[in-house]
């Protein structure tokens, strides 16, 4: 028989940004417990997770699994306490040959159980295992744990409730409608999988957030409006609703005298409105707000929305104004107040070392400058207010008080990219800016342990790593005087973000491997060289006699040695030796590949390695020695993967 499963676990408001998370974590909690399904769908409203699924059986069936005991040179005492354990004798034991030795182990049938008992068992706990960024006790300390209260829950197998509770929950068939809009005003609505979704619209709940998208852009496109594309708070409207219908409003004129940046970030940031676009691409003064409702016949919550905005502008007008009396650059002072981080000092102490590294970096007077004021706009009183405002409200001012263009252009960028999607600095003395400054986070960081492990990261340093190498490879910049040497723990921390980053261009891992060898404190050179090593011929030839290279000198523990050009046999073996110190360091990394594969080629189809005269033997592995160490400049071949 096969049957539909629903399960509903309803919630107090989850906040938006963990919605999709929790679900993934609920489809692969589900996913181990092994229970055969045919397709699995998960959805979320801001009140609940759902995950549907079809096809379980109402039984699993009989089954065998192998129990793997003691190692067979244990003593009798340890075997009869494991056949015990089982409940059998010590001769019903069997030997089983593993790559670790021999273990004794046993065949036990494992006796089919009823899904439904499987379920209620198992739902419990894999509801309190959802993974959530932080979680709540509700019932009282020591009680279980989730990210809000659970307030009801519906577990159905086919026509029948899952028998269970939790925190004094009991599962049925009764989910909740909308909050305010249920017909149902004692908020229970009794289910089954089948009228699921449809009883949850009748009560103004779009359980699907597909459909509540396209509510929303419906809606949108229906005040005839030109938004300012923003997909992200889309996508946090979306979570944030169970009928979403989306309001027009307008605020005062007036308003526009102030930065468009900042008139967004109010809107966006502390409102979650959509800006509106006049004809010719600037501000409007209208936005756009999503309710949580059906309808606002009476323009009560448009005007609420207005009003509270007309608020924070005030608000954000008023800042402004306080903050223009005082200059960035005699605010210098003020940052020796502000704390970056406890055991590495001010922000006054960061702004030095960043102007410093600035500096190193070949930067001009523009950038110097701009590294200089770049942080003073955190004690203005508008970026305390709209904290997300930072480094724009520098540049901002900065260009008020006259900085030139390269100056308060760098001041306004230097906190870019934030994200993968996110655009670099748009000149050179931004670039240098926020590469120092997110060089000097990261290392600092690293000296005084505050490395990411797992998903821990409270400074966001894989972003900040991230941001480094987009500038330096997207900026064309080499950093070498700045970067740390190889081996060391952020060396190796910027490397992963490296790899990261060609892989997301498109270049296969062992390609990226065996550039990086070579070094990779300039990336653009490195990704030239990856660009050229895709495009070489004979690349896969070349990357066979490297591996046979390592393998010889390995198998030989052959590290150094004197070479004598009087040992050489003429032919293929003073061939290979005269191309070697021919090639130049600069040469294009196709040219060699091309050349380079054929000699080494017939090198090794002429030429014994492992020749009788030790001399001789030697000679030729310091050859090969001292071939690899030559071109290991270029790329470590041997880490090409190759067919063969």
């Amino acid at each position: 028989m096969s049957l539909p499963f629903l399960l509903e676990i309803g919630v107090e408001e989850i906040p938006d940004w963990m919605i999709p998370g929790a679900l993934d974590s609920l489809g692969s909690l589900f996913a181990g417990l092994n229970i055969p399904a045919e397709k699995i769908k998960l959805d979320a409203t801001p009140r609940r997770l759902v995950l549907r699924a079809q096809g379980l059986p109402d039984r699993l069936p009989d089954s065998e699994e192998r129990v793997t005991g003691p190692a067979r040179s244990v003593p009798a005492k340890a075997v009869e306490g494991f056949a015990r354990k089982l409940g059998v004798r010590p001769e019903d034991l069997a030997i089983e040959s593993t790559a670790k030795g021999e273990y004794y182990s046993y065949l036990r049938k494992v006796e089919g159980r009823k899904v439904v008992d499987i379920l209620a068992e198992s739902l419990p706990g894999l509801i309190l295992k959802i993974t959530f960024p932080k979680t709540m006790y509700w019932t009282g300390k020591g009680g279980p744990r989730f990210i809000r209260p659970i307030r009801w829950i519906v577990a159905l197998l086919g026509g029948a409730v899952v028998p269970f509770e939790l925190a004094g929950v009991r599962s049925g068939n009764e989910s909740s409608g909308h909050r305010r809009l249920s017909r149902d005003r004692q908020g229970a609505v009794p289910v089954t999988i089948e009228n699921y979704e449809q009883r949850l619209r009748e009560n103004f709940v779009i359980l699907s957030a597909a459909q509540r998208r396209r509510k929303i852009e419906d809606g949108i496109a229906a005040l005839s409006v030109k938004l300012k594309p923003d997909p992200s708070l889309l996508e946090t409207l979306v979570y944030l609703t169970e009928y979403p219908t989306p309001i027009l409003g307008e605020f005062d004129p007036q308003f526009l005298a102030l930065p468009e940046e900042v008139l967004i970030t109010v809107m966006r940031h502390h409102q979650k409105y959509f800006s509106v676009e006049d004809a010719s691409g600037r501000l409007a003064p209208r936005f756009v707000a999503v309710m949580n409702t059906d309808a606002d016949p009476e323009g009560l919550v448009r005007r609420g929305n207005e009003r509270v905005l007309r608020a924070r502008f005030n608000d954000a007008r008023f800042f402004w104004q306080a903050d223009q009396r005082k200059k960035l650059a005699d605010r210098l002072e003020d940052l020796a107040h502000v704390t970056f981080q406890a055991k590495l000092g001010s922000y006054l102490d960061k702004t030095n070392r960043v102007v410093e590294l600035v500096k190193e970096l070949g930067g001009d007077d523009a950038a110097q400058r701009a590294a200089l004021l770049a942080k003073c706009d955190l004690p203005t009183e508008l970026v305390k207010e709209f904290t997300e405002l930072q480094g724009v409200v520098g540049g901002l001012y900065a260009r008020a008080q006259g900085e030139p263009e390269a100056v308060w252009q760098a001041i306004y960028d230097h906190y870019k990219p934030e994200s993968m999607e996110d655009s670099i600095p748009r000149n050179r003395a931004g670039q240098l800016v926020s590469l120092a400054d997110k060089l000097d986070t990261l290392r600092e960081c690293f000296r005084i342990g505050m490395i990411p492990t797992g998903s821990r990261d409270p400074f966001a340093l894989r972003r900040a790593a991230q941001g480094v190498v987009r500038i330096m490879a997207e900026g064309r910049i080499s950093a070498a005087a700045v970067l740390p040497p190889n081996g060391e723990p952020l060396a190796n921390f910027l490397k992963d973000r490296i790899r990261f980053y060609f892989g997301e261009r498109g270049f296969r891992y062992d390609e990226i491997n065996a550039i990086l060898a070579a070094g990779w404190d300039d990336l653009p050179d490195v990704e030239d060289r990856l660009r050229r090593l895709r495009a070489s011929p004979n690349v896969e030839q070349l990357a066979s006699s490297f591996k046979r290279i390592k393998n010889i000198l390995r198998q030989a523990d052959f590290q150094d040695g004197p070479f004598s050009k009087d040992l050489l046999e003429p032919g293929p073996e003073s061939e290979l030796y005269d191309y070697m110190f021919r090639v130049a360091v600069g040469q294009p990394i196709e040219t060699i590949i091309g050349e380079l594969a054929p000699r080494l080629h017939r090198f090794f189809e002429v030429v014994l390695v492992n020749a009788p005269q030790d001399d001789i033997r030697a000679n030729r592995l310091a050859l090969l020695a001292a071939l690899q160490r030559r071109f290991i400049l270029f790329a470590d071949f041997s880490e090409i993967v190759t067919n063969s």
